[in-house]
């Protein structure tokens, strides 16, 4: 074959091959949609190739911005009463108002007694299931991707400059139901040192003058990786992006805030379609050292495994194909995942005074309320046969079949149908979490012993329920 030849048919085949990418790009653009048409099917995959120019889609969706929030608004508004009513002389660790009551409305006519002595599925064919306890949309439930509350934008922006706000919506929930903001940080190694935050939002701007001196480097390294902004699927460089301005990204800290939880939302990236996608709200991070399953679905085993699963994909809503154009950050599972992994396994629960070593209450320090919730938490509450002592998991996962309760139906995007198995989240600390359930669906501790009085047909008493209340504010 002579020289030329040889050229042509290296260009032949170079053509053919750009031909064979053209061709597939083409039929990716074609068939990829994050919601399907009439008609279509709907895919796995969000569209790579925005078509639309970034000012029209901001535009667009700016536009559509106070129509979509007075939805959710209406929605939360026919669930819950969203009062701000605090419990006299009970506060979460840092001394945040705690809320009381049941907050979930019940249908027209219906008592809590009246709805438990009916059968689930005499529940399902009248429709009386209370509203609040169906599966709780996210925001914008068809477009999803991470929502921060305003005081963690405020701070962040005053510390950092980094401006997180979406130009799409907003946060829903109401302040006073969410956990206290910055949250104390307590450490497995330190005790003694009490809230090592000393009441500030640990940022990339302060973890070095804060925990130097009290974590040794590899840890100090670690943390500086969970405070370090990388990109995420709304907050990026590219023209997919719901910011403004090209953004630098977030942190792992920017919903588990201090360590913990500010209640920042978004959509678990292991589930499709979109409408059956579950909302989060963002677990705590402390006591992770006693935890044995993550994830949304609870597929992986470990904190390094989680760590590295948060950057190659859940930053990206589970899809490898945005994470390379967006900048996913493909950590060093060595060294960098490590670390990261280490310095999340010293995070601790907060203090519980009136705990002892077996985590039950020491008698000479409950009152009598709080030891009847106790008695009735680990008798026919049954919630012991889960929620285990001393840190109240069992490190497992459990299907309540919340479905035989309802019919499936559209909630503003959202398919209620059935959850599936979800994972034992420990109570230990539990008063400083709020919402509750792994959507957040329910506001208060009152709200979580009446979904569970209904949905395992306990039938408790009126006193059985406050009392397991008093016994839950202190884990």
């Amino acid at each position: 074959m002579t020289p030329k030849i040889q050229r042509l048919a290296m260009v032949g085949i170079v053509l053919a091959l750009v031909g064979i990418v053209a061709f597939n790009l083409g039929l990716g653009a074609l068939s990829v949609s994050r919601t399907a048409g009439a008609g279509e099917a709907p895919s796995s995959y969000a569209p790579v190739d925005i078509k639309e120019a970034f000012r029209e889609t901001m535009s667009r969706m700016k536009g559509a911005k106070a129509e979509v929030m007075q939805r959710q608004k209406e929605l939360l508004e026919e669930r819950y009463d969203q009062a701000d009513r605090p419990a006299k002389g009970v506060t979460m660790t840092g001394g945040k108002p705690v809320q009381e009551g049941v907050r979930v409305n019940l249908p027209e006519g219906m008592t809590w007694q009246e709805l438990a002595a009916m059968k689930p599925e005499e529940i399902r064919e009248q429709g009386v299931f209370p509203k609040g306890f169906l599966p709780l949309p996210h925001p914008n439930h068809g477009e999803g991707g991470m929502v921060f509350p305003k005081f963690h934008l405020d701070e962040v922006k005053k510390q950092e400059g980094r401006d997180l706000t979406r130009f799409d919506l907003e946060f829903d929930l109401p302040d006073h139901f969410l956990p206290e903001f910055p949250a104390p940080l307590f450490l497995t190694t330190r005790p003694d040192l009490g809230d090592v935050s000393q009441g500030k939002l640990v940022t990339i701007m302060n973890y070095y003058e804060l925990f130097n001196g009290i974590l040794n480097p590899k840890q100090l390294d670690g943390l500086r990786l969970l405070v370090t902004p990388f990109p995420q699927q709304q907050f990026n460089q590219t023209e997919d992006r719901r910011t403004e301005e090209p953004s630098r990204g977030v942190v792992c800290f920017e919903c588990h805030a201090n360590g913990h939880t500010n209640a920042s939302t978004h959509l678990v990236g292991d589930i499709r379609p979109q409408e059956f996608r579950h909302r989060i709200d963002t677990p705590s991070l402390r006591g992770v050292n006693i935890q044995r399953l993550f994830g949304s679905q609870r597929a992986l085993k470990s904190v390094e495994d989680f760590t590295e699963f948060e950057q190659r994909a859940a930053y990206f809503d589970g899809d490898p194909v945005i994470a390379q154009k967006k900048g996913v950050n493909v950590l060093d599972r060595g060294s960098q995942v490590h670390a990261m992994a280490e310095l999340q396994e010293l995070l601790d629960f907060p203090p519980a005074p009136k705990l002892n070593v077996f985590g039950k209450l020491d008698a000479s320090q409950a009152t009598e309320s709080e030891l009847r919730g106790q008695k009735a938490f680990f008798g026919n509450g049954q919630c012991s046969t889960c929620h285990a002592p001393p840190y109240y998991t069992d490190n497992l996962m459990h299907n309540l079949k919340v479905e035989r309760f309802y019919k499936p139906h559209m909630i503003n995007g959202r398919m209620a149908s059935a959850d599936g198995p979800i994972k034992t989240f420990p109570l230990r600390g539990i008063k400083d979490s709020p919402t509750y359930l792994h959507d957040g669906r329910l506001p208060t501790l009152d709200d979580t012993v009446e979904f569970f009085n209904l949905v395992l047909e306990l039938k408790l008493g009126e006193q059985d329920k406050k009392d397991l209340v008093a016994f839950m504010r202190q884990l």
